[in-house]
C-alpha cells in the first residue's frame, strides 16, 4: 500500500483562510483562518478514503454540507493514480454534487457514471429516507451511497449496504475501502457535539466538548466520548494546547486541544481537536519497531479524525 497522502492533513492554504473544494469551513488543524467571517460558513464534514479502482489507488472524498438554506452531498474521486494527489478541488478531479435541500425529492437517488482511465465508473445514491441528527450535515442512517468499478462496489458509505448491492446488481470488493481521515466543523456558544469514527473500524461515537469560559471561575474544558468524560481542563488559559491519551473501548486514543482563540480572541472564533489512535510515539515505538503512524493506510496509528468547533458568542 501506498504512504498516506498528504491530502489528510490540512493545508497552508486552508489556513489562509481559502474556500477549498466542496467545503468551505475545512480548516488547518496546525493554524487558524485569518478572519471569523468564514463562521459564517457551513457545518460539513469531510472524509478521506483510499479505494482501489481498476488496480489502482485513488483517493476519494466524501463531503456532507449543510447551512440554513442549502444542503448537499459531494464525492470526488481524484485521478492521481499514486495515491499522493489531492482528494478535493484538484484539476482534472472526478466530481459528483447532490443538492439535498431545497432542491425536489427526485435528486435524492440516481446514478452517475464517469470514466477513469478509459474505465467506467458508477456512482449510485439513494438518500431519500435519509435521516440526519440535528447536530450533524451527514446521515446517520437510511441512505446509501456507492462507488462501482468493473461490476464490484469498491466503496460504500451508509448502512443500506445490501440494497446498494441490490441497485448496482454488482458484489462488493474483495479490498475494503481504507479511512484515511475525518475531518468536522461544528458550531456553538458551550457545547459543541460531532459523531465520528476514533478509528478505522467505522463505529460511530459520540464526541461532546464543553466550555466554561466566562464568570467568575477559571475558564476550563470537558471532552466526553460516549457519555464518559475522559479529559477535563482546568485554568484553561494557561493550558489552552495540550494532548492527553485516553482509553475509547479499551484502546489508546490521543486527543490533542488547540483553543487559544477561544481564550483570546473572543466570539467568532475557533478552536481544533484532533482525535488519533494509538499510544504517543514514545509509548510504542520501543515495542513495534516502528515510529507511531508510519503512513500505512490501514494501519490504526494513521488514521486521524480533526473537530474544528466555532465558538458563536
Amino acid at each position: 500500500m501506498h504512504k498516506r497522502s498528504k491530502s489528510c492533513e490540512p493545508s497552508r492554504n486552508e489556513q489562509r483562510g481559502g474556500v477549498h473544494g466542496a467545503t468551505a469551513s475545512d480548516d488547518s488543524i496546525t493554524g487558524k483562518v485569518a478572519s471569523s467571517s468564514s463562521a459564517t460558513a457551513q457545518c460539513s464534514t469531510m472524509t478521506v478514503y483510499l479505494v482501489r479502482i481498476n488496480g489502482t489507488e485513488h483517493l476519494v472524498t466524501a463531503v456532507w454540507n449543510k447551512n440554513i438554506i442549502n444542503q448537499s452531498f459531494t464525492i470526488t474521486i481524484d485521478r492521481h493514480g499514486d495515491g499522493t494527489g489531492s482528494g478535493g478541488g484538484d484539476d482534472g478531479a472526478l466530481s459528483l454534487k447532490v443538492e439535498l435541500k431545497p432542491w425536489p425529492f427526485w435528486s435524492k437517488k440516481g446514478l452517475k457514471s464517469f470514466f477513469l482511465d478509459g474505465h467506467r465508473l458508477d456512482v449510485f445514491w439513494d438518500l431519500r429516507s435519509a435521516k440526519f441528527p440535528a447536530s450533524s450535515p451527514e446521515p446517520a442512517s437510511g441512505y446509501f451511497v456507492a462507488l462501482v468499478s468493473q461490476e464490484q462496489v469498491v466503496l460504500t458509505l451508509g448502512d443500506l449496504k445490501k440494497d446498494a448491492y441490490k441497485r448496482s446488481k454488482c458484489r462488493p470488493s474483495l479490498e475494503d475501502a481504507v479511512p484515511l481521515c475525518r475531518r468536522e466543523t461544528v458550531f456553538g456558544r458551550r457545547s459543541f457535539v460531532a459523531r465520528g469514527w476514533l478509528d478505522t473500524s467505522r463505529k460511530d461515537h459520540d464526541i461532546v466538548i464543553e466550555a466554561s469560559l466566562a464568570g467568575p471561575r477559571e475558564p476550563e474544558m470537558a471532552i466526553t466520548v460516549d457519555g464518559r468524560a475522559l479529559v477535563q481542563v482546568k485554568n484553561l488559559q494557561w493550558k489552552f494546547r495540550g494532548n492527553e491519551t485516553v482509553l475509547v473501548d479499551q484502546s489508546p486514543v490521543q486527543v490533542l486541544w488547540d483553543v487559544h482563540d477561544w481564550i483570546f480572541a473572543g466570539p467568532g472564533s475557533q478552536a481544533v481537536f484532533a482525535f488519533k489512535p494509538g499510544a504517543p510515539p514514545e509509548v510504542n515505538s520501543d515495542e513495534a519497531g516502528l515510529e507511531s503512524g508510519s503512513g500505512i493506510p490501514g494501519d490504526p496509528g494513521d488514521y486521524s479524525f480533526f473537530l474544528h468547533a466555532w465558538k458563536t458568542d
